[in-house]
């Protein structure tokens, strides 16, 4: 399949060249081939998107709410007519599945800028507090960095509500899968987003990510990527104070109490954990299971793991492809690996590719017994499509090992009582529960506690991430 070249960068409304000359391939993960070329910024690339996004923000910030729903409205439509073309980049730099890439990616993406359509119109940008006005203004230029593994949907989840608040923006996608943020800011300028308003430039962490982060005409930056890097952005961002809204790692777990049915929850949780090639910092990889079913579990678990379809992309049939790089396929064998030294079993799966899958950065899914949460792949993100089991001996004993960590983005629970469901979720220590196989509804806040994050996206969550709160005292007169 043929894709472009990422090799220039959207600033002030135009594709302009790089200041220098360094480039890196963007691989096909499927077939460790190169697909593309991506242009690698500098300090310099930066400073020009961010002067440009500072000389845009004076007249957009000032732009009327229905003026910014129209731009809403038109970048949807334009979106809606390259979907296509987002699905089958993303086929070639990610390796998701055509069916994946064509529905869940490009959907989740569509789904946001719909969502702060909704959110921009209901949103009250000023109220009355006695003699005194609140006022919800943009916060100013922002720098948004995006990782690889949802492109379409991280991406919008920063962009869509940064235009909402009328704020000016330079993202920095993940070098690893770029290509769709080229056709991203296309469809942006063909909307016609005023010049300067969103600008792009692709690059590495350390180069690019740290220029943005501690530039001191960027007034936020919305990062998502693991806990890890976060740390850094927030020691980039420091001497500036600019706020700092991040999605982190997460090491979720899901707990199946004992009156679950798991002849169903358990093919439809191992469809959810594999979806993406496990590559979803929100999956719930972590069983917790009762000691009295953990034969049941374990039985109904290999058989669905043996029931996931691997291979490329374009296959018919094929649920998931291969993880994102080299890298990401040494980690989660490593971590395989470890834990069976560790005393772990495998009952599914295992260390190296599914059968007939010699090249590409393929995994077979995975299912783990006998894991206690002093073992390394109990507590670190392992981002692929490999299941922790552990059991409890009592629903007080769920959830202390469920909360023993020190992520707390997401939590699952299932249960044929939808009481005890819910007496369950509001005892995890993190900031979404999924109940009972519910998925994620972008009206609500995607978020985590602990060292998963401190912002939340999506809805009008993600809109106040974007936005300055003034007082305006006497605003009534006397």
């Amino acid at each position: 399949m043929t894709v472009k070249d990422a090799n220039a960068f959207y600033i002030g409304g135009e594709w302009v060249a790089p200041t220098g000359a360094s480039t890196i391939e963007v691989l096909n993960p499927s077939t460790e081939e190169p697909v593309a070329t991506v242009a690698l910024g500098t300090a310099e690339d930066v400073d020009r998107a961010v002067r440009a996004a500072r000389a845009a923000f004076e007249s957009y910030s000032q732009t009327s709410v229905s003026e910014r729903v129209q731009l809403l409205e038109r970048i949807v439509e334009v979106y809606q007519s390259r979907s296509q073309d987002i699905a089958t980049t993303l086929m070639a730099e990610m390796g998701a599945p055509a069916g994946l890439a064509s529905t869940a990616q490009v959907g989740a993406g569509l789904g946001q800028f719909t969502f702060a359509i909704d959110a921009l119109k209901n949103f009250q940008f000023e109220e009355q507090r006695g003699s005194t006005q609140v006022r919800y203004e943009s916060i100013g230029v922002c720098g948004l960095i995006t990782p690889w593994n949802w492109p379409p949907l991280l991406i919008a989840a920063k962009v869509a509500p940064a235009l909402a608040a009328g704020c000016t923006m330079v993202l920095k996608p993940s070098e690893l899968a770029p290509l769709n943020a080229v056709i991203i800011a296309e469809i942006l300028h063909e909307a016609g987003v005023p010049a300067g308003v969103f600008n792009l430039v692709h690059g590495d962490g350390p180069t690019v990510g740290s220029a943005l982060t501690s530039h001191p005409d960027v007034d936020m930056v919305s990062f998502t990527g693991s806990t890890r890097a976060g740390v850094e952005v927030a020691r980039s961002a420091a001497p500036t104070v600019k706020r700092v809204a991040q999605e982190l790692g997460g090491k979720s777990a899901n707990i199946m109490l004992d009156d679950a049915d798991f002849a169903s929850v358990i093919p439809r949780d191992m469809g959810d954990v594999c979806a993406n090639s496990g590559q979803s910092c929100n999956a719930g990889a972590r069983w917790l299971v009762p000691e009295s079913k953990l034969e049941e579990v374990l039985a109904h678990a290999r058989s669905a793991a043996e029931a996931i379809v691997v291979g490329h992309p374009e296959q018919e049939g094929v649920q998931i492809g291969p993880l994102v790089s080299q890298a990401a396929y040494d980690k989660v064998q490593r971590l395989i690996r470890a834990a069976v030294d560790a005393g772990a079993t495998v009952v599914a799966g295992g260390p190296g590719r599914p059968a007939g899958l010699d090249v590409g950065y393929f995994v077979r899914p995975t299912i783990l017994a006998n894991v206690t949460n002093d073992m390394e792949i109990a507590q670190e993100e392992i981002f692929g499509p490999v299941i922790t089991v552990t059991t409890y001996s009592d629903v007080d004993d769920a959830i202390r090992l469920a909360n023993d960590t020190v992520y707390g983005l997401a939590g699952f629970v299932s249960s044929a009582d939808l009481e005890r469901a819910r007496a369950v979720a509001r005892r995890l220590r993190t900031g979404m529960v999924h109940v009972n196989g519910a998925g994620l509804d972008f009206a609500g806040a995607f978020g985590g506690y602990k060292q998963s994050g401190n912002g939340r996206e999506y809805s009008d969550f993600g809109l106040r991430e974007f936005l300055e709160t003034k007082s305006v005292f006497g605003y009534a007169g006397s």
